[in-house]
């Protein structure tokens, strides 16, 4: 067999290049055996991430997540970014989209509707939540929220947890807001601007469009969505939370064996040669949450938000 003219120039390396060559190619097989093995049915891997940050600053991200699905799972990898969470939603429904990075608000959604369930929760510095800001330009005068009345203002998106559900639920605990949920009642009519993402509702400030934003803290104390000179320009006006932290939902029609490989490829990202690939993806550690925990206490702020979308 090896005297075939496919094999010569292979052996005219001699045996150790050989060896390599074929250790490399059983290396690469692994995960693919591994996968199989455990029952793993999808040909290919489709995973959507909310469109949260500069699309131009994910193009990279998906190309370093895909590659690393393809060697984790054997399997072709596609990391999409569809411009809204509804548009992720029908995914994870019609069976286009097996993994799904969105905010638990998202996940509330697609859990009530029956097509996904909570796989892994994000860890941010050892706790599954993290706050909500209000961002202004620095040389604004406002000392609080309470200022903001009749300002026109920009929330995340309208889906966005710490972008808008926390902080809606924040004015009314506050006494700001009354039990219909309209977010007019306080800002003033045409004062309310609804974005794609925590970049675009910043953008209105920095461009003084908007007064103030509705965003993640992780927006202002990481770099990951704004640069240093985007940062520089703005402030924290105030602070809301605990907000339950993004998470990886998984489609329900996938079979339990599909989804312990897939939750091992995700975990995996926490080995030091991928961290930094994982931060900059899903901004923290992946863990096991118990979804009724991690969901419940935003069921109420969620009620009010759905009102004042009526």
């Amino acid at each position: 067999m090896f005297d075939s003219p496919t094999f010569l120039p292979i052996r005219a390396f001699g045996r150790g290049l050989l060896l390599c060559f074929f250790g490399a190619l059983m290396q690469s097989a692994q995960p693919l055996a591994a996968a199989d093995a455990e029952g793993f049915s999808l040909r290919q891997v489709v995973v959507a991430l909310k469109p949260d940050k500069n699309p131009d600053a994910m193009v990279a991200e998906r190309a370093e997540l895909a590659a690393y699905l393809k060697q984790a799972l054997g399997r072709p990898a596609e990391v999409i970014v569809p411009l809204s969470a509804s548009v992720i939603l029908e995914g994870l429904a019609n069976g286009s989209v097996d993994l799904a990075y969105l905010s638990a608000t998202d996940m509330v959604a697609a859990q009530a509707r029956g097509i996904a369930e909570l796989l892994l929760a994000g860890e941010i510095a050892g706790k599954t939540s993290y706050r909500s800001y209000w961002v202004t330009l620095k040389e604004k005068p406002y000392a609080s929220i309470e200022e903001l009345r009749d300002r026109p203002i920009a929330f995340a998106s309208k889906t966005s947890t710490s972008g808008y559900v926390v902080p809606l639920w924040d004015l009314q605990q506050r006494g700001l807001l009354g039990p219909s949920g309209r977010p007019e009642a306080f800002f003033g009519k045409g004062n309310v601007w609804f974005g794609s993402g925590y970049v675009s509702g910043v953008e209105r400030v920095l461009n003084g469009e908007a007064e103030a934003a509705a965003v993640s803290d992780y927006v202002m104390d990481k770099d990951k969505h704004l640069d240093a000179a985007q940062r520089a320009r703005l402030r924290v006006l105030a602070t809301q939370g605990p907000v339950p932290t993004h998470v990886i939902a998984v489609r329900s029609s996938l079979s339990a064996a599909d989804r312990a490989v897939l939750k091992r490829a995700l975990t995996g990202l926490d080995a030091p040669a991928h961290e930094g690939l994982r931060d900059k993806v899903f901004t923290s550690k992946l863990v096991e949450v118990d979804p009724a925990k991690h969901l419940g206490g935003l069921r109420e702020a969620l009620e009010l938000a759905r009102k004042g979308a009526e």
